[in-house]
């Protein structure tokens, strides 16, 4: 007999005997019998479940043995109680550990079940899926020749990844293109520069850009900021930042919360109950102004929801993913495992992000900043950096013509210069908010001096 048919025997077994000993039970002892009942019922669902099996199979079109009718049970069960909680087998949790453990080949997406699609949350900056113009909100459809349709997260991220330089072909549907787009991307080694700090040029604004919540997260931002010295003002750009690591998440809101909890965390169990309180604040009297949009999930969700309930800073942007719940991996032996789904996070306020996300304070759609009809009606060093930038593209292109080589734009490592920010209508609206902070303050945390 195999171990999967013993198993089950097993526990079969042992409920009917106790299921035994709550026969003859009188009137006066129903109510305590209550919890004696439940166990009954148990072995009549495990009955159900036992002859169900046995008519697949015995009677289902293909041969399958009784360990691969239980397997698919157990699958079964878990992908049915949410997008995130799975069974796996052991090449699924062999290829856990790999990707734990181990550099792999990827395409720098994250992704997400959404009303039941396979959905990009977001790419990550400077990747292959970023480069090749994957977007947030992008539904996949198919990856390579397999439909996503029913499809589990991790198997399809199982399948995007592969060899550093081979490719993956990824068919999405995009809201607003009358046909689906195909993709053909070659995968690479995934390396996320996830912190980034600048000065906002002709101002003393600080801009943070946090693409994703690795380990270091908090100690980047707090050594940038320093490198600046003192600003009146910081950006914090949240967008198509996936999540990560919960502690850095914590530890970067409390640069700038001085008080109160951050985040709960609520389960079934005692140990999934936690709470995550401030604990003081480097910068918890400069303003922030905070980027996100439909890429914004989980631990950026949770920052950004957590400065809004504290009223520390102005959301800007669009509404986030939505991906407020807490996965734990359980381990059932040397080769299986359960991914499941054991608490959810609640903002200080008491609100959820599952499933609703976080709403910005002021809507605003991604965008090139509207200008003057006239777009040389600028000042004179502004012009003549935009015409600069224009003879270096043109010196490129003829370079380009003559050596049949591309080469990407220089990025300033130390400045948000003018010209980007009018190409980026979402940071310009936070820059101005900045501006009208330190004249009138918002929401009643700062006076007019």
């Amino acid at each position: 007999m195999s171990k999967s048919r013993v198993v089950l025997a097993g526990i079969i077994a042992s409920l009917l005997i106790s299921s035994a000993l709550f026969v003859g039970l009188s009137a006066d002892e129903a109510q305590k019998s209550k919890p004696k009942v439940q166990e009954v019922n148990k072995v009549e669902s495990f009955k159900k479940l036992r002859r169900i099996m046995g008519i697949v199979e015995e009677y289902y079109v293909d041969e399958l043995s009784f360990d691969e009718i239980v397997d698919k049970a157990i699958d079964g069960l878990l992908s049915n109680l949410d997008a995130h909680s799975n069974y796996l087998n052991k090449k699924k949790f062999d290829d856990l550990r790999a990707n734990t453990d181990g550099e792999f080949g990827g395409i720098g997406i994250t992704v997400g079940l959404k009303d039941g699609a396979l959905t990009v949350i977001a790419p990550v900056d400077d990747t292959p899926g970023d480069k090749a113009g994957l977007k947030s909100g992008d539904v996949i459809i198919k990856v390579n020749d397999q439909s996503t349709i029913d499809m589990s997260i991790d198997d399809a991220v199982n399948l995007m990844r592969g060899a550093p330089k081979s490719k993956v072909e990824l068919t999405i549907v995009r809201k607003g293109e009358s046909k689906p787009l195909v993709f053909n991307i070659v995968r690479d080694i995934i390396k996320i520069d996830s912190v980034k700090v600048r000065k906002i040029e002709e101002s003393n604004f600080a801009y943070v850009r946090v693409a994703s919540f690795d380990k270091n997260v908090t100690r980047n931002v707090t050594s940038g900021l320093k490198q600046l010295g003192k600003v009146d003002g910081i950006v914090l750009d949240l967008r198509n930042n996936p999540g990560g690591v919960l502690d850095q998440a914590v530890d970067l809101s409390r640069l700038f919360i001085k008080s109160g909890v951050i985040v709960s965390q609520k389960g079934r169990t005692k140990q999934e109950n936690i709470e995550y309180k401030a604990k003081g604040a480097s910068y918890g009297d400069v303003p922030v102004v905070v980027l996100i949009n439909g890429g914004s999930a989980s631990a950026s969700e949770i920052v950004a929801g957590a400065l809004q309930d504290h009223k520390r800073a102005v959301l800007i942007g669009e509404q986030t993913f939505g991906k407020g719940s807490v996965q734990t991996v359980m381990q059932l032996d040397q080769n299986e495992g359960l991914k499941l789904t054991t608490a959810k996070y609640y903002l200080p306020s008491g609100r959820t992000i599952q499933a609703v996300g976080v709403t910005p304070d002021i809507v605003v759609y991604p965008g090139v900043a509207p200008e003057n009809e006239n777009s040389f009606s600028i000042k004179e060093s502004d012009l003549k950096r935009h015409l600069q930038g224009e003879l270096d593209k043109a010196n490129a292109d003829k370079t380009n013509q003559q050596t049949n080589k591309a080469e990407a734009p220089k990025d300033d490592k130390k400045l948000v210069t003018q010209s980007m920010i009018y190409q980026d209508i979402q940071l310009k609206t936070a820059i101005d908010v900045l501006k009208a902070w330190g004249v009138i303050g918002t929401f009643g945390t700062n006076k007019a001096k």
